[in-house]
């Protein structure tokens, strides 16, 4: 007779009381099927009953680079002068996008899923940590059509990449990430009682770009707003991974350690703020 092999078996002590670091690491994991299904919806639901569906992630960064060609590098005389300004933009743009998709998902973690919140029990970190995925996935497709664009200039001889800098690029992402996460569920614990935050969040993320070098290179600022936008978290990992990308760019070591100083910082205020407030937000929402 075969031997029935014991079957691992989970218990969950559902309570309203515990620590604010309490992280629930093991029970996220063993939720991680969950973050999987998150993670895919999330994707899906935003092209769904579209006409063009995932077209949209080729057609978005493409038309706001060109407007960014005539505005920063026709308009305002900001464009790079070391690669192609299509390539430039096209970089900047997705790298961008993929942070500021991390926060503006994450700042509506309680406000957009309170139904399922409700109604059935998991570890509430799986929904932000899915968002963040999510984002990744959206950030891997637009990076596909950068490196054809990439390619094509290479053989050209118009763009030389730093290759050993590509083995940073994830960090970069998760620098970007845990800060974006951070950052957004930080505002959405917030939004929780404050509904003005949720109108906000759009615009501070907006004008937060302006004083990143996304659009220009920061070789084109100095005095004051150059010091202004190396204080920001956000811009020594983009110019890291724009100096990967493209060899260009200007790199500050000191910087990026200060951006995942403030990365940790964002994300352990987020998480203590996030674990407070999942206790009783249903009374607020």
């Amino acid at each position: 007779m075969k031997k029935e092999v014991a079957k691992p078996t989970y218990h969950t002590h559902i309570t309203s009381k515990h620590k604010l670091f309490n992280l629930k690491l093991k029970e996220v994991w063993q939720y991680r099927d969950l973050i999987v299904l998150f993670t895919k919806r999330n994707f899906t639901v935003s092209y769904k009953q579209t006409i063009l569906g995932p077209a949209w992630l080729f057609i978005n960064p493409i038309i706001t680079s060109l407007v960014y060609m005539v505005v920063f590098g026709r308009i305002a005389n900001m464009s790079p002068e070391e690669v192609p300004e299509i390539l430039f933009y096209m970089v900047g743009n997705a790298i961008w996008t993929f942070f500021s998709t991390c926060v503006t998902k994450n700042a509506s973690t309680f406000t957009g899923n309170a139904a399922v919140f409700g109604k059935v029990y998991f570890p509430r970190l799986t929904t932000p940590i899915s968002n963040m995925f999510s984002s990744v996935i959206t950030f891997g497709i637009q990076m596909t059509l950068v490196i054809v664009l990439l390619v094509f200039y290479l053989i050209r001889g118009q763009v030389h990449p730093a290759w050993w800098a590509w083995s940073l690029i994830p960090l970069v992402l998760l620098n970007l990430g845990l800060l974006g996460m951070g950052l957004g569920i930080i505002v959405s614990s917030l939004t929780t009682k404050y509904r003005d935050l949720t109108f906000l969040i759009g615009f501070a993320v907006q004008l937060w770009m302006y004083v990143t070098p996304v659009v220009y290179p920061i070789s084109k600022t100095d005095g004051i707003l150059k010091i202004i936008m190396w204080i920001n978290p956000v811009t020594a990992p983009v110019e890291l991974f724009r100096y990967a990308i493209l060899g260009q760019g200007e790199l500050s070591w000191m910087f990026i350690g200060f951006s995942w100083a403030i990365t940790i910082v964002a994300l352990v205020i987020g998480i203590i703020i996030f674990n407070k407030v999942e206790k009783n937000f249903m009374d607020t929402v």
